[in-house]
């Protein structure tokens, strides 16, 4: 299977969305104790390793190039949160 369709695939996992969005929560919620950015860059890598291994990669994938697309699909999930949840922060002030 292409990297591309790896890619497209990635980025409408709805399982792999929920656990980014519920990433931003709890970094939200840990900010005061920790760094926000330690436990979404840890979470990135954890949401990208989790899925391969334990779902299995799909049909024809490597799970290590699942892992590495998984890495580029997960911060481009998560650029697109980061930029809604400041649009939401600008528009509730």
């Amino acid at each position: 299977m292409p990297v591309i369709d790896i890619y497209f695939a990635q980025l409408t996992d709805i399982f792999r969305i929920g656990l980014l969005i519920a990433l931003l929560l709890t970094a939200a919620n840990t900010a005061q104790a920790l760094n926000r950015w330690i436990p979404i860059a840890l979470g990135l890598v954890f949401v990208a390793v989790l899925i391969p291994t334990s779902f299995g990669a799909k049909e024809g994938q490597d799970t290590a190039t699942a892992i590495a697309v998984g890495l580029f699909s997960n911060a481009t999930i998560l650029a697109v949160l980061l930029a809604a949840q400041q649009v939401y922060r600008r528009l509730a002030r």
